[in-house]
C-alpha cells in the first residue's frame, strides 16, 4: 500500500510538472510558426495528452480485452467534458472562450461532428475494419482543414526558440510518465478493494487517463490562456473517437455491448453549448453543475444509485 500510495504521489508531480513545460512550450511553437493557441491546443497538444488513450487500448486490444478500450474512450471524453472543461470553467470563467480567428464555435461543431459519426457506426453494435477507415479519413480530413485555417494567424504569445521544443518535449514525457505511473496506483487501490474490471475501465483507467488534459487544462487558464485549455479538451476528444478508436479497430474489431453509455457521452457533448453561449457568473454556475452530474455518473457506476 505504502509503494502504491507512493507511486500515486510521484505520478502527481510529474503530471503538474510537466502540464506547466508542456503548455509553455506548446504557447511558444503557435508563436513561432505564427499559428493560434487555440489550433495548437486543437492539434499538438490535444494529441500529446491523447497518448495515454491510445496506448492504454493498445494494450487492451493486445491483451483481446476490447471492452476496456471501449470504455476507457468513452469514459475519458465524458471525463473531458464533466470533469476537465467544468473546473476550468469554475476556476476561470473568463479563459472559457476559444478565439474567433482560429474560427469561432466551429470547433465544438466538429467535436459534435465527430461524436455523431461514432454514434452512428456505433448503431451497427461493432467498431470494425470499415468503420475503423471512416473515423480515421473523417479524423484526416479534421485536422487538414484546421491546420489550413490556422496557419499564418499571429499568436497572442512569444517563443523562446529551441527551449520551446525542449519544453514541450520533455513536458509531454513527464505528463505521459506521470499519467501511467497514476492509473497503475489507482487500479491497484481499486483492485485492492473490490472493484469490478469494467467499472475500472470506465472510471479509474479513463479519468487516470484524462488526467494530462486535466492538468494541461487547468494550467493555461490559470495563465489565461483559454484557447489552449478549449482546443485541448476539444481536440482530444476528436482524437479520442476519430483516431484512437479508428486505429484499434484496424487491429482488432470492438463490439458495442450497450448503447446507454454512447447515449450518456452525448448528453455531456449537448453539455458543452451553455459554456460558450452565456456569460462568466453562468459559466461557472453551469461547471458546479456538470461536475455534480459527472458525480452522480460515477456514483451510478459504482452502484451507489
Amino acid at each position: 500500500m505504502i509503494l502504491i500510495v507512493t507511486g500515486f504521489i510521484i505520478g502527481l508531480v510529474l503530471l503538474l510538472k510537466g502540464a506547466d513545460f508542456f503548455v509553455g512550450g506548446g504557447s511558444g511553437l503557435a508563436a513561432r510558426y505564427r499559428v493560434s493557441p487555440t489550433v495548437i491546443g486543437f492539434t499538438v497538444i490535444a494529441f500529446g495528452t491523447s497518448l495515454p488513450e491510445f496506448v492504454v487500448n493498445m494494450n487492451a486490444l493486445v491483451a483481446e480485452t476490447p471492452d476496456l478500450a471501449l470504455g476507457n474512450v468513452l469514459g475519458s471524453n465524458i471525463a473531458n467534458i464533466a470533469l476537465v472543461l467544468a473546473l476550468c470553467a469554475i476556476v476561470n470563467p473568463p479563459a472559457i472562450r476559444q478565439d474567433g480567428r482560429s474560427g469561432g464555435p466551429s470547433e465544438v461543431a466538429l467535436m459534435f461532428g465527430a461524436t455523431a459519426i461514432f454514434a452512428l457506426l456505433a448503431l451497427r453494435l461493432t467498431i470494425d475494419l470499415l468503420a475503423g477507415i471512416v473515423l480515421l479519413g473523417c479524423f484526416c480530413l479534421i485536422m487538414y482543414l484546421l491546420w489550413k485555417r490556422g496557419a499564418g494567424t499571429k499568436a497572442a504569445v512569444k517563443s523562446r526558440g529551441w527551449r520551446d521544443y525542449l519544453h514541450t518535449a520533455g513536458g509531454l514525457l513527464g505528463v505521459i510518465l506521470g499519467a501511467n505511473l497514476l492509473v497503475t496506483a489507482a487500479t491497484d487501490l481499486a483492485v485492492i478493494l473490490g472493484i469490478s474490471p469494467f467499472v475500472i475501465g470506465m472510471t479509474m483507467v479513463a479519468v487516470g487517463t484524462s488526467l494530462p488534459e486535466l492538468a494541461t487544462s487547468l494550467v493555461a487558464v490559470v495563465r489565461n490562456q483559454g484557447g489552449i485549455s478549449v482546443g485541448n479538451v476539444l481536440g482530444s476528444n476528436i482524437f479520442n473517437l476519430l483516431f484512437v478508436l479508428g486505429c484499434s479497430a484496424l487491429i482488432r474489431p470492438i463490439g458495442i455491448g450497450s448503447y446507454a453509455d454512447i447515449l450518456v457521452l452525448g448528453a455531456f457533448t449537448l453539455a458543452v453549448l451553455p459554456f460558450f453561449r452565456h456569460g462568466n457568473r453562468f459559466r461557472r454556475r453551469w461547471g458546479v453543475v456538470v461536475l455534480l452530474g459527472y458525480a452522480v455518473y460515477l456514483a451510478f457506476l459504482f452502484g451507489f444509485v
